[in-house]
C-alpha cells in the first residue's frame, strides 16, 4: 500500500493542483458562454508543441514549452480581438475555427512521421503518471502567481464576464482586459496540456462548474468551492480506478468526470439561495 501511494502521490498532487486554477476559469467561462475556449487553447497550444517536435525539440524541454506558449498567446490575442459589440460572426465560432484548424494542422504536420501517432494520443490524453515533484511544483507555483494576479484584478475581470457593457460605461478596456484574461488563461493551459492532455484540460474546466450548477448553488463562491471539492474526489477516484484497473488515467478520469456530472443532473436540485 505505501509503495502504491508513492508512485501515484505526484499524479494526485499534480491534478489537485490543475483543479484549483481550472475550476476557477471554468467559472468565468461558463458565464461568458465560451465554453470551448479551454479546448480550443490547448489545441493551439498542442499544435506549438508539435511543431517544437517536427523542429526536433526535446517535448520536455524549455525550447518547446515556450514554444507551445507563444502559439497560445496569440490564440489568446486572437480571441481578445474577437469580442466585438457588432458583429455578425460570435466569438465562439471564432473559438471553434481555431480549434478545427489547429487540430487539423497538428494531425497534418505529423502525418508522416514515425511516431505521430504517439504524438496525437500524448496530446490527447497528456502523461500525468511519469510528471516530477519539480513539474508540480514549479506549476503550483506559476497558478499561485496567476491565482494571485486574477485576486487582484477580480473587480474588472468579473464586471467584464459578469456584465461587459456596464464594465464599456465605466471606461474599461474590454480588449485589454480580455487579453489579460486569455493571455493568462494560455499560461496556464500551456502547462496543463503537457501533463494531463487536452481531454482532461477540458474536463477540469467545464465540468465541476456545470455540477456546481446542476446541484443548485448559485453564488459564484459557492459554485467554486463545490466545484473544486467536486472536481479533487473525481480526480483521485479516477486515478485509483486507473491505478488499480491498468486503464490510462487521463481517460479514465475524463470518463469519471462525464459519470460525475450525470449523477448530479439525476439527484435532487437543492434549495436556497447559496
Amino acid at each position: 500500500m505505501s509503495e502504491t501511494l508513492a508512485i501515484m502521490l505526484w499524479p494526485i498532487l499534480a491534478c489537485i493542483v490543475l483543479t484549483g486554477i481550472h475550476v476557477y476559469f471554468g467559472a468565468h467561462v461558463i458565464r461568458r458562454g465560451v465554453i470551448f475556449v479551454d479546448l480550443s487553447l490547448a489545441q493551439v497550444a498542442a499544435f506549438g508543441s508539435t511543431v517544437g517536435f517536427l523542429v526536433g525539440l526535446d517535448l520536455e524541454s524549455t525550447g518547446a514549452y515556450f514554444l507551445s506558449l507563444a502559439f497560445a498567446l496569440i490564440g489568446a490575442l486572437i480571441f481578445a480581438l474577437a469580442r466585438r459589440r457588432e458583429s455578425e460572426i460570435p466569438q465562439e465560432a471564432i473559438i471553434g475555427i481555431v480549434y478545427a484548424v489547429a487540430t487539423a494542422a497538428a494531425v497534418l504536420a505529423v502525418a508522416r512521421q514515425p511516431e505521430g501517432a504517439e504524438h496525437i494520443k500524448a496530446i490527447l490524453v497528456g502523461s500525468v503518471l511519469t510528471v516530477t515533484p519539480l513539474e508540480v511544483a514549479k506549476t503550483a507555483a506559476l497558478y499561485t502567481l496567476i491565482g494571485a494576479l486574477h485576486w487582484r484584478w477580480r473587480g474588472p475581470m468579473w464586471q467584464i464576464t459578469d456584465d461587459p457593457e456596464a464594465a464599456r460605461r465605466a471606461g474599461l478596456s474590454i480588449r485589454l482586459w480580455d487579453f489579460l484574461f486569455y493571455g493568462s488563461f494560455a499560461f496556464v493551459v500551456t502547462s496543463s496540456v503537457h501533463i494531463v492532455g487536452v481531454l482532461l484540460v477540458f474536463a477540469l474546466l467545464v465540468v465541476p462548474g456545470s455540477a456546481a450548477i446542476l446541484a443548485g448553488y448559485r453564488k459564484p463562491s459557492s459554485r467554486l468551492i463545490f466545484g473544486w471539492v467536486f472536481g479533487v474526489v473525481v480526480c483521485v477516484a479516477g486515478m485509483a480506478i486507473s491505478f488499480f484497473a491498468n486503464w490510462p488515467p487521463g481517460a479514465t478520469i475524463v470518463t469519471l468526470f462525464g459519470a460525475a456530472l450525470l449523477a448530479t443532473g439525476l439527484l435532487p436540485r437543492r434549495r436556497g439561495g447559496t
